[in-house]
């Protein structure tokens, strides 16, 4: 289920009424009059079946709730109630295949800003990545994976390729565009360190490191690994599954790889260099690949529901036009 706190001036807080009232996936209405300060109005409390929470806030969203006052939407981990049994039951679909498309949006846009942590993440990442590359330790390499942030941007990217948010792409580019670049040369700063200060073999000599030799010598299996690994993720955020977030951070090369360009630039081993790159573009592309396609479904199926919605009769009681919509879905 998925909590609503709707802040509104008081005639467009009757209209919002109106379509929670018509709506058998909500439940819980609560109507406070003149309770809200900053911006004044009436304050709404409601829940909602996560099946059906993007399409009333569709809705609410035409009534221009967000330009006047505030919706907040907030994730009910349990509710023990019949009426929320009834209610989700009303909804098509099942919760844990449902998407809440303002809360992707809302998390894409966190975790796509060019923020200094951001940049921190990104270079300890690859430093991290630069040390199991020298050594040939994949534990090191699976922990620059977990520790990269990159996969934000690339979901933030997705998203914005697929609800067309220029916004959002520009953060995205600017994220990516700073931080692999900066990650790179610093990783291959900390390699002509530990030469200077003599902790790092001579020579890099890449068929001698076994274990981790697969990240420069990309393949149809790293395509295939990250395009799975890109729909998996993309399902993870749209489904809030955390866990399955972790096993696709740990299972695409691309902060090692990034790595790897750094250290075989320090040692001048450019074909090395030239292989990691690849394998690092090939990597990055096929999980927006991936993103858009996964997304673009989950959306086109968002937009058929929205469609049919447009013909409920609560639109009118609304003052909505029935049959369709004054926004883009």
């Amino acid at each position: 289920m998925i909590h609503l706190r709707i802040v509104a001036p008081e005639e467009t807080a009757h209209k919002a009424l109106e379509i929670l009232h018509g709506s058998p996936a909500v439940l819980n209405v609560v109507h406070l009059h003149a309770a809200a300060r900053k911006p004044d109005g009436d304050l709404i409390l409601c829940d909602v079946a996560r099946e059906e929470a993007s399409v009333i806030i569709g809705d609410l969203k035409e009534l221009e709730i967000p330009r006047v006052g505030s919706i907040a939407v907030e994730d009910i981990d349990t509710m023990l109630s019949d009426a929320a049994e009834a209610a989700e039951k009303a909804a098509p679909g099942l919760p844990s295949d449902a998407v809440v498309w303002e809360e992707v949006e809302q998390h894409t846009s966190e975790n796509t800003e060019l923020s200094i942590s951001f940049v921190a993440f990104m270079v300890l990442a690859m430093q991290i990545g630069a040390v199991g590359i020298l050594l040939d330790q994949p534990i090191l390499i699976v922990g620059a994976m977990v520790v990269g942030p990159e996969f934000g941007p690339l979901a933030g990217l997705s998203v914005a390729l697929v609800a067309r948010r220029s916004d959002l792409a520009r953060r995205s580019f600017a994220a990516l565009g700073v931080g692999f670049p900066l990650g790179i040369a610093l990783a291959c700063l900390s390699t002509l360190i530990f030469q200077w200060i003599d902790v790092s073999p001579e020579d890099f000599v890449p068929s001698q490191h076994e274990l981790t030799g697969f990240i420069s010598n990309p393949d149809f299996f790293s395509f295939f690994v990250a395009f799975v690994a890109g729909v998996v993720g993309i399902l993870s955020l749209t489904n809030a599954k955390s866990g399955a977030l972790i096993g696709v951070l740990i299972s695409v090369t691309t902060i090692p790889a990034a790595s790897n360009i750094g250290v075989a630039a320090a040692y001048g081993d450019w074909g090395e260099a030239g292989g990691a790159a690849t394998q690092l573009v090939i990597n990055l592309s096929t999980i927006v690949l991936a993103g858009v396609l996964t997304l673009f479904v989950q959306r086109r199926y968002y937009v058929a529901r929205r469609v049919k919605h447009l013909s409920d009769p609560s639109r009118a009681a609304a003052g909505l036009p029935v049959g369709r919509s004054a926004r883009r879905p």
